[in-house]
């Protein structure tokens, strides 16, 4: 008697090599550019140094933000519910098309409409973190999520670095055609590689997703403060990015870019180690007080930045925050992954990426806003207290998750 064999099981291991080099590539391609934005807007658009390319900067820069913050939970929802890699290969095609087109751009304000359009039809870190999670087994998915990180981690280490002297060389205009190409060639693996759990038809009406979280008891407190957690830090990250920057074109001018290239090429070296090893301190010390801990000390790093000296001494400072960045950003994750239901983790995850985007769109805004008035040095205090309020947050308001 012959009937239809089971499926085969998902190699969780499989995946995660394949989402890795995807990952790798996607982030490479987006951090090819971006992070000279303000030094595209000024040489390329002819914006003039100082409060209009201080505003330009932020507007370019948040408004990715603002239209992922938007979109990212629709997307999580469709997640759960059509599977979660079509919706890493839609991420994937739409940020392939919209940085590809930024090589067109001829004003500030036709380089904002394509941010806006990118951070609304992209978004492959939320969608590969999904992913991950919902495969994972449980007890592996702090060191899962944090090795899918360091691709993210890393990719955002050697992009800057090649961007920068690519821009040097060939223009930034190159650069983001460059990063369109990388961005759909990402998509090779996990077109050929990545297979997802054969999804169950549930029968009757579909609880909500809060409906389903609220069946463990403090579950809905410990989400919101983690993804309040992740949004932080987002903001902390990306308004310190513009500002350091900023700081070197003030410093250097003409090699402003290569010297913010060789400094975020360290901070995602640091960063790529740390989501590697930061669990061999949870192991020891737990989730929270980990990610707390680490938190105080980007606000220490943070705050050393407006009186650093030399361009030099901004590279190793920014080294220093990568390594912070890089246990805070996976610890919370990896949280969120063992706190939220596998029914709902894609629509959780989407959640999480908006506040994350939103994180993404608040930095610069704040950055860049107290900078044209106040300063950059005046900016970069503010992150660290930011960054202050975001360890009181993490130690006082998380709770330790179960394994």
């Amino acid at each position: 008697m012959s009937g239809a064999s089971p499926p085969k099981p998902v190699d969780w291991r499989r995946n995660l090599a394949a989402l890795w080099f995807a990952e790798f590539t996607a982030i490479f391609g987006f951090s090819f550019a971006f992070p000279f934005l303000s030094i595209f807007i000024a040489q390329d658009l002819h914006v003039s140094a100082g409060r209009d390319l201080d505003l330009w900067t932020a507007a370019a820069a948040s408004a990715s933000g603002l239209a992922m913050a938007i979109a990212s939970p629709i997307w999580g929802l469709l997640g759960d519910r059509l599977g979660r890699k079509p919706m890493l290969i839609r991420s994937m095609v739409g940020g392939a098309i919209t940085v590809g087109l930024m090589f067109l751009a001829q004003t500030p304000m036709q380089l904002v409409i394509l941010r806006f359009l990118q951070g609304a039809t992209s978004g492959t870190v939320a969608a590969a973190t999904a992913l991950v999670a919902a495969e994972t087994p449980r007890p592996r998915v702090g060191w899962a999520l944090g090795v899918l990180t360091s691709s993210v981690a890393l990719g955002g280490a050697i992009g800057p670095v090649i961007g920068g002297f690519a821009g040097a060389a060939v223009g930034l205009r190159l650069v983001f055609l460059g990063g369109g190409i990388l961005l759909m060639l990402s998509m090779i693996p996990v077109l050929f590689i990545v297979r997802e759990s054969e999804r169950r038809r549930q029968e009757g009406p579909r609880p909500s997703t809060l409906a389903t979280i609220r069946q463990r008891p403090g579950t809905v407190r410990a989400l919101v403060v983690l993804i309040g957690a992740q949004g932080l830090v987002t903001l902390v990250q990306s308004a310190s990015q513009q500002l350091v920057v900023l700081k070197l074109y003030e410093m250097l001018a003409s090699g402003a870019s290569a010297a913010a290239g060789l400094a975020f090429g360290a901070a995602g070296i640091t960063n790529s180690g740390a989501a590697v090893a930061y669990t061999r301190v949870t192991k020891r010390l737990g989730f929270v007080r980990t990610s707390a801990g680490a938190s105080l000390l980007l606000a220490g790093a943070i705050a050393l930045l407006p009186i650093a000296p030399s361009a030099a001494l901004v590279v190793l400072i920014v080294g220093v925050t990568g390594l912070l960045n890089g246990t805070v950003v996976p610890a919370t994750a990896a949280m969120i992954g063992m706190e939220a239901p596998n029914e709902v983790q894609s629509t959780i995850f989407g959640i999480n990426a908006s506040s994350v985007a939103f994180g993404f769109f608040l930095g610069p805004l704040v950055g860049g806003g107290i900078a044209a008035t106040a300063g950059v040095p005046a900016a970069l205090v503010v992150s660290a207290v930011l960054a202050l309020g975001l360890a009181g947050l993490l130690g006082i308001g998380a709770r330790e998750p179960t394994r």
